[in-house]
């Protein structure tokens, strides 16, 4: 990551730009600046080694006015508090624009989790949950899976908390798998509503997914999601990219033949994949994905890829933003201008949370829903926002991603002002 690009200045800086538009109160402006509540961390484990390692890892509930918070909980080198701080506020942001009753918050450990085993990764995650069990909880904080964390992270953290309350709570934490209490569709969420607006914004500008092409920077769980579901649809998908490099076909990958075969591969490469070009290192093939002629394009890696530098090549008609904050202000701008269609990351990646806060509804109820229902309410919520946000964008003559915060920011104001300054 950049050094020098600071993501909670940027999360604050957009919060300003629509606090004028709209003439925010500016003590409202003042509560929503900070974030509610940040708790620091060391996580001392013992590795395979045996010798003893400490790891530093951060918890930030940015506001709750709505409800509890809700955010992921990311393990990458590369974390840092603002970091945290700033996810938690586009997750403020995210759960409101979609209209689900959760405040945001988000977590995270400095590590390198592809240099650690399995062992030392489970004991990372119960010896952080434990830190961390004084502000989460059902009704309090529930995390879910984000970068480098997955089922069998929100497993392991689930136990840990139910073992220090004394019984089995499912509620604490969203993404887990189906046996012990998680949802449907929860995997694959983020990548179906991102390709849900995806389609509404094809519908809007008149494009056809047979005829369009898609380029996806980040293969993971978003990423592969996106281009499968897109790519079932009718669309090309040319380009793809992860941290191993990129690959390119012109005519088309075979999407699941390429997740068939990274599965296979320990190192998550896609070096030798016989139908595409192959270009080795995340910077090189970033470059070349962003240059490519495509109608799509879908960040869905990291914050920040997205700069004044590289927005003047990029080529394609949509932006949907799998990932968060990957697009800087200065890029905003650009794009804008050129008339690329930005489907704004509080808008494009809310279907995760969205099926996780369908997930926690079922964990309170006890009371399991079924696949197609769990895909028609998230259809329906992604739609309704979609629509919410274009309205606003043509009534105001402004951008997607300012509308979106107009709509957040104004729902989550509301609450503030409602419910007032305690004491």
């Amino acid at each position: 990551m950049n050094k020098s690009f600071n993501p909670w200045e940027m999360a604050c800086r957009q919060l300003d730009i629509v606090a004028e538009k709209i003439r925010l109160d500016p003590n409202i402006l003042q509560k929503l600046r900070h974030c509610k509540r940040t708790l620091i961390v060391s996580i001392p484990i013992v590795m395979d080694n045996g010798k003893v390692q400490t790891f530093e890892g951060y918890r930030v509930q940015h506001n709750l006015e709505r409800g509890p918070a809700k955010g992921g909980i990311r393990y990458h080198p590369d974390v840092t508090l603002d970091e945290v701080k700033a996810l938690a506020m586009w997750m403020t942001w995210k759960c409101a624009v979609v209209g689900i009753p959760y405040g945001g918050a988000k977590g995270g450990v400095v590590c390198d989790p592809t240099h650690m085993s399995l062992a030392e990764i489970e004991k990372l995650t119960r010896r952080f949950t434990s830190e961390i069990s004084i502000i989460i909880g059902p009704e309090k904080d529930i995390p879910a899976p984000d970068v480098n964390t997955n089922a069998q992270v929100m497993s392991w953290m689930m136990d840990t908390y139910s073992m220090n309350v004394g019984y089995s709570a499912p509620g604490v934490v969203t993404g887990k798998p189906i046996d012990i209490g998680g949802s449907e569709g929860r995997l694959t969420a983020t990548g179906r509503g991102a390709m849900i607006v995806i389609i509404e914004a094809m519908k809007h500008l008149g494009l056809s997914p047979e005829n369009c092409t898609v380029a996806v920077q980040g293969f993971g769980n978003v990423g592969s999601a996106t281009a499968q579901l897109l790519n079932e649809l009718g669309c090309r998908i040319v380009g793809v990219t992860n941290v191993s490099g990129g690959l390119f076909n012109p005519r088309g990958l075979n999407i699941p033949q390429l997740t068939g075969y990274l599965h296979s591969r320990k190192d998550q490469s896609f070096e030798g994949y016989p139908e595409g070009d192959f270009v080795k290192g995340s910077a090189a093939a970033n470059k070349a994905l962003f240059d490519l002629d495509v109608d799509i394009l879908a960040p869905c890696a990291l914050e920040n890829q997205i700069t004044k530098e590289n927005a003047p090549q990029i080529k394609a008609k949509i932006i949907a933003e799998g990932a968060n904050g990957p697009t800087t202000p200065e890029a905003d701008e650009i794009l804008h201008q050129r008339g690329v269609f930005v489907i704004p990351d509080i808008l494009a990646n809310a279907g995760g949370v969205t099926v996780s806060y369908f997930e926690w509804v079922q964990d309170l109820q006890s009371h399991f829903w079924a696949l197609e229902g769990i895909n028609q309410e998230l259809h329906r919520i992604m739609t309704r926002a979609f629509q919410e946000v274009l309205s606003i964008a043509e009534r105001e003559k402004c951008d997607m991603r300012l509308a979106a915060y107009i709509l957040a920011v104004s729902r989550v104001a509301t609450a503030v002002r409602l419910r007032g300054i305690y004491p």
